[in-house]
C-alpha cells in the first residue's frame, strides 16, 4: 500500500514540476531535463510515468482542467451585466499561469492533440451555451452572437493579465495592483451595462 502511495505521489509530484515548466516556457521551451530537476527525480522515472512530453502536456492540462480549476466558481452570473467582471476574477485568482501558457501556444503552433483541447473547449462551450440561455430568457439581446459574445469576454478579462507591461505602458499601471483591478472591474460593468441594456 506504501508503494502504491509513493509511485501517485512521485506522478503528482512530477506532473507539478511539469506544469510549472509548461507554463514558465511553453511547449517547445520546455525539455525533459528541466521538469526531471524541478522534480528532483531522475529523468529515466519520469519516463516510467509517462512516454514522454506529448503525454505530460496534455496530462498536465486535463489534469489542471479537471481537478484544480475550481470548477464551482465557473458558474457564470445569472445576470450577464456581471459576467465580465465575474471571469476576470476567476481569472486572476485561478487561471494567471495557465494563461502564460496559453500566450505560448501561440508562438508554439501545437496540434490540437497536444493542449488538452476537449476539456478547454468543454468549459468555452459553456459559455456560449450559457449565452443563449440568457438570450431565450430575454436577458441579452438576440442579435448578439453568443460566440463573439464569449470572444469579447475572453479578450476583455485575459489581456490586461496576460499583457501586463503593455497594460501598464497604456494606463500607467500594473495588472498585479489593487487600483488597476478595482478600476478595470469598474470599466468591465460599464462596457456590459451598454451592451447587454435591453431597449424597452
Amino acid at each position: 500500500m506504501g508503494k502504491i502511495r509513493n509511485a501517485e505521489r512521485t506522478r503528482q509530484n512530477i506532473l507539478q514540476a511539469a506544469r510549472e515548466e509548461f507554463f514558465d516556457k511553453g511547449y517547445t521551451g520546455t525539455r525533459i531535463e528541466s521538469i526531471a530537476k524541478r522534480a528532483g527525480v531522475n529523468k529515466q522515472l519520469i519516463y516510467h510515468y509517462f512516454k514522454g512530453k506529448d503525454e505530460l502536456i496534455n496530462e498536465t492540462i486535463n489534469a489542471f482542467v479537471a481537478e484544480q480549476l475550481p470548477t464551482g466558481n465557473l458558474t457564470l452570473p445569472a445576470d450577464p451585466v456581471q459576467i465580465a467582471e465575474f471571469r476576470y476574477k476567476v481569472n486572476k485568482d485561478y487561471l494567471k499561469d495557465f494563461l502564460k501558457f496559453s500566450a505560448w501556444e501561440a508562438v508554439d503552433n501545437l496540434p490540437d492533440s497536444l493542449k488538452g483541447e476537449e476539456q478547454r473547449k468543454k468549459v468555452l462551450q459553456s459559455y456560449n451555451e450559457d449565452i443563449k440561455s440568457k438570450q431565450e430568457n430575454g436577458l441579452v439581446p438576440k442579435e448578439l452572437d453568443p460566440e463573439l459574445i464569449t470572444l469579447m469576454m475572453s479578450s476583455l478579462t485575459i489581456y490586461p493579465l496576460l499583457y501586463g507591461e503593455v497594460t501598464k505602458m497604456i494606463t500607467g499601471l500594473h495588472p498585479d495592483d489593487p487600483e488597476f483591478q478595482e478600476k478595470w472591474m469598474r470599466f468591465l460593468r460599464q462596457i456590459s451595462e451598454r451592451v447587454f441594456r435591453m431597449e424597452e
